[in-house]
C-alpha cells in the first residue's frame, strides 16, 4: 500500500510539473547528498565535478555528506526527496548493488531510485602502513597464514562498501583470515591506517592516492584488469599471485524515482560536458580513475547488473547484516 502511494504521489508530482516548468529548470540550487564521510572517493569525485556542474546548470550546487550505515541513511535522505531534480545523491556500489545482498531488510528498494549518469569508476588498492614489514601482496599473506591467531585485520570505509568485500574477497582468494575494521568513511579509515591501527586495507584507489605519491602508504597490488598508468610499479592482483580479483568501484548520480527524465538527461549531459573537459580528464586520470557521462538508461542498465554480480560474492563471503 505504501509503494502504491509513493508512486500515485510521484505520477501527480511529475504531472503537475508541466513542460513550462521543466524547460525552465534548475530554478534554484540542487543539492547532492554524498552518502559517505568526507575524504572518500564519493566525496571527492562530487566536490570536483560540483563548481562545473554548477555552472553548466546556471544554478548553485551544494554537497550535503550524510554518512553512516553503509551508505544507507544518505540513501534514504535521497529517496524521501521531492523527484523535481533538485535533489541528486553521489550512488555507488555499496548502497546501490551491494547493500541489497547484505541487508535482510533495508528502507529503500531498487525502484525507489532514477540513474543519471556515471561519474567515474576506479580501482581498489592493496596498501599498507610504510613502516609495514610487508613489502608485497605474497609477503603479506605468507605471514598471515603463518601466525593465524587473529592478530591480523584489515581496515573498510564501512561495512558493505566496496573497500570492505574487496578485503573479503582477497581473503578468500588467499585463502586467509583477518578481522574486519570497518569506519564511517574511507577519511576516517585512511587516518586509521596512517596510525598503524589495522594491518592492510584494499581503498578505493583516490582515497589513498596522495598517500601512495607521498610515501606514508605502500601500494601492494590494485584490483583493475591492468597497472595504473598513475603508479606503474604496482603489480595487478593477478600479477601478484591472486587469481580472480578484479574490481571497480563506481560512482554516479542518482535521483529519486519519479524524476523526470528531461530533467535527469539536462544533468546528465551538463555532467558529461563537465567529464569531457580536458581539466577534468586530467583530474580523473590523476586519481586513477576512468570518467561516465553515460545516458539514464545505460546507467541504469549498468547498476541492474551490478546488483546481481556482487549477490554471489556476499553469499560466498557469508555475510549478513540485520536492518
Amino acid at each position: 500500500m505504501k509503494t502504491t502511494s509513493k508512486i500515485l504521489v510521484c505520477c501527480v508530482f511529475t504531472f503537475g510539473l508541466g513542460a513550462n516548468a521543466i524547460a525552465a529548470w534548475p530554478e534554484k540550487p540542487i543539492t547532492i547528498i554524498v552518502p559517505a564521510a568526507p575524504g572518500g572517493t564519493a566525496d571527492i569525485s562530487t566536490r570536483v565535478i560540483s563548481d562545473k556542474l554548477a555552472a553548466a546548470l546556471g544554478t548553485t550546487v551544494v554537497v550535503e555528506n550524510k554518512a553512516g550505515a553503509a551508505g544507507i541513511i544518505g540513501s534514504q535522505s535521497l529517496v524521501r526527496s521531492a523527484p523535481d531534480g533538485y535533489t541528486l545523491d553521489m550512488g555507488n556500489i555499496g548502497p546501490n548493488a551491494i547493500n541489497y545482498s547484505m541487508y535482510k531488510k533495508l528502507p529503500y528498494k531498487p525502484e525507489d531510485f532514477s540513474a543519471v549518469t556515471m561519474v567515474v569508476a576506479v580501482p581498489n588498492i592493496l596498501v599498507v602502513n610504510n613502516e609495514s614489514p610487508y613489502k608485497t601482496a605474497r609477503e603479506l599473506i605468507e605471514a598471515i597464514k603463518k601466525n593465524p591467531s587473529g592478530q591480523y585485520s584489515f581496515g573498510s570505509s564501512g561495512t558493505g562498501q566496496s573497500p570492505h568485500l574487496s578485503g573479503e574477497m582477497f581473503l578468500q582468494r588467499a585463502g586467509i583470515q583477518a578481522a574486519h575494521v570497518p569506519y564511517k568513511g574511507a577519511g576516517p579509515a585512511v587516518s586509521a591506517l596512517l596510525g598503524n591501527q589495522f594491518t592492510f586495507m584494499i581503498d578505493n584507489l583516490p582515497s589513498s592516492m596522495p598517500y601512495i605519491k607521498g610515501g606514508q602508504f605502500r601500494a601492494l597490488a590494485i584490483t583493475s584488469k591492468t597497472r595504473s598508468p598513475e603508479l606503474p610499479d604496482v603489480p595487478t592482483m593477478a600479477e601478484a599471485g591472486i587469481d580472480n580479483m578484479v574490481v571497480t568501484a563506481w560512482f554516479g548520480l542518482v535521483a529519486p524515482a519519479g524524476t523526470p527524465l528531461e530533467i535527469r538527461r539536462k544533468i546528465q549531459q551538463a555532467t558529461k560536458a563537465v567529464l569531457e573537459a580536458p581539466e577534468m580528464q586530467a583530474r580523473f586520470q590523476a586519481m586513477g580513475g576512468t570518467t561516465g557521462g553515460n545516458t539514464p538508461e545505460a546507467f541504469q542498465t549498468y547498476i541492474d547488473e551490478q546488483r546481481a554480480t556482487w549477490k554471489p560474492i556476499v553469499e560466498g563471503a557469508h555475510l549478513s547484516m540485520e536492518q
